[in-house]
């Protein structure tokens, strides 16, 4: 054995709490570093993303569907909004712009285009998880009725429904 694999060999032992401490603090310093900006979010996503929400809009996205979550009038990923919209549900629709393969959403658009539902593009699957009160990612969302906050529903869906899916940028 050799000099160099002795600090291999003996291990410093550290009692559980140490261990939670030191790891619970790096954590936190990593996720704060790690976090991307909205910037950086929007260059993950993919090309059916339109209306894109601004950095503005999308921090009322996801504060309507907190809100939402905590008044269960939410449904959340692919199986349950279309499920919601068989049903009849009306609302507004919030899909993530960063979800591949493509092929898991893109019916979405031309679905809710169908069903009259209004719906936005937030940039990352992971904060409107975050918003949902999901350990998970979510793909998409349909806030439901607009007791949750009426102004902020108003105001999401007049964005909305101010694109025209017909024109081209």
């Amino acid at each position: 054995m050799s000099d160099t694999d002795e600090p291999k060999a003996k291990k410093q032992k550290l009692s559980k709490k140490e261990r939670k401490k030191s790891t619970g603090s790096d954590e936190k310093e990593e996720a704060s570093a790690d976090v991307p900006s909205y910037e950086e979010r929007c260059e993950a996503i993919n090309i059916l993303a339109s209306p894109l929400a601004s950095k503005k809009s999308t921090k009322k996205a996801h504060k309507l569907v907190r809100k939402a979550t905590q008044s269960k009038s939410l449904r959340r990923g692919v199986k349950e909004l279309v499920k919601g919209l068989r049903k009849g549900d009306k609302g507004l629709a919030i899909l993530a712009g960063d979800v591949f393969p493509i092929d898991v959403m893109s019916h979405l658009p031309i679905l809710l285009e169908e069903h009259n539902v209004p719906y936005l593009f937030v940039p990352s699957k992971r904060d409107l998880g975050a918003a949902a009160c999901t350990k998970r990612p979510t793909s998409c969302v349909l806030v439901k009725d607009k007791k949750v906050d009426k102004e902020l529903f108003d105001l999401l869906v007049e964005e909305a429904k101010a694109y025209d899916p017909t024109s081209k940028n």
